[in-house]
């Protein structure tokens, strides 16, 4: 009862209304109301605050949904681990992903999922810090990030590739066959990037400020697939990651130069520091660790330029 107890909670704090906390949990609204009095009672504390309608949570309360979720986090593990030697393994990995790492999301998960076919995995698109927030509250189960982010500081990082930035277009004779370009001559050419509010925006303006110039921007967006469309439909040109370039690899039509002096950022696997790792966060990271990616992303930048 303890562990439906302090789920009801949990639901309640993130949907913030009684009726829909109970259709979430698939009981009625006295069940669910009566189930958190008795939790409060068994605290001896106010968790909720009650109007004719849910005002939201008590300082006190706040606090006990942060215990919660790590212990109904810890409470799934367990659960999990009692699988007969992962034989059946199954659960929901969910994964939250800085958005110019979405393109390498499957190359992770594909071996997990392929070996484990019970396993669902939920991604979510989110900027570094919203990730280590939701590492600390067990709202996602591993982070797919920076490795330099100081948002990172105290969680356990496994290292999977370098970045390279690289300059993507589709008309190559803006290029007039040069093999590679400096910040200066890719900030005369029309560009579309990702927008100022995202992380590898900052990196790319940065570079930018190093060399002394302004870009020529075109075209902007938060969405590293809105602007390979952009690249693919226009003449504009794209700043990128060459892991993105595995949304590309079969397009011949889109030609790639580095960019010097060279910018490169670590990227890899962020989670919880918690012994033991549920079984369903061990067999991804077990077979995510195994994946080359160093290798691959490195061989499509050398076969495009």
């Amino acid at each position: 009862m303890f562990i439906r107890q302090l789920k009801y909670l949990v639901t309640l704090a993130d949907v913030g209304h009684f009726s829909r906390a109970a259709e979430a949990c698939h009981v009625s609204q006295p069940a669910l109301s009566n189930a958190i009095r008795n939790l409060e009672k068994e605290l001896d504390l106010s968790l909720v605050r009650r109007g004719r309608n849910y005002e939201g949570l008590t300082t006190e309360g706040e606090r006990v949904v942060g215990w919660a979720q790590q212990m109904l986090s810890s409470y799934d593990a367990m659960r999990q681990e009692t699988v007969d030697a992962h034989k059946n393994l199954s659960g929901t990995l969910r994964i939250g992903a800085i958005p110019t790492t979405m393109p390498v999301v499957p190359l992770l998960t594909q071996s997990c999922q392929e070996s484990y076919d019970q396993i669902k995995v939920t991604v979510l698109s989110l900027p570094s810090d919203e990730i280590a927030r939701r590492l600390d509250t067990c709202d996602i189960d591993i982070g797919l990030t920076f490795m330099d982010d100081k948002s990172m500081d105290g969680f356990q990082v496994y290292p999977l590739f370098v970045e390279r930035y690289v300059l993507a277009v589709r008309d190559n004779s803006v290029l007039q066959g040069r093999k590679s370009l400096t910040w200066a001559e890719a900030a005369e050419l029309p560009l579309c990037l990702l927008t100022a509010n995202m992380q590898s925006r900052r990196i790319v303006d940065a570079a930018f400020r190093r060399a002394g110039v302004s870009p020529r921007i075109r075209m902007e967006s938060d969405s590293i697939f809105a602007l390979y469309s952009q690249l693919r439909c226009s003449d504009f040109c794209a700043v990128v990651p060459h892991s993105v370039l595995s949304l590309i690899e079969l397009r011949q039509e889109i030609t790639v130069v580095p960019i010097t002096p060279a910018l490169s950022r670590d990227i890899g696997l962020v989670v919880r520091r918690q012994d033991p790792y549920s079984p369903v966060i061990t067999a991804a990271l077990e077979m995510a660790l195994k994946t080359p990616l160093q290798a691959r992303f490195d061989s499509l930048i050398s076969g495009m330029y």
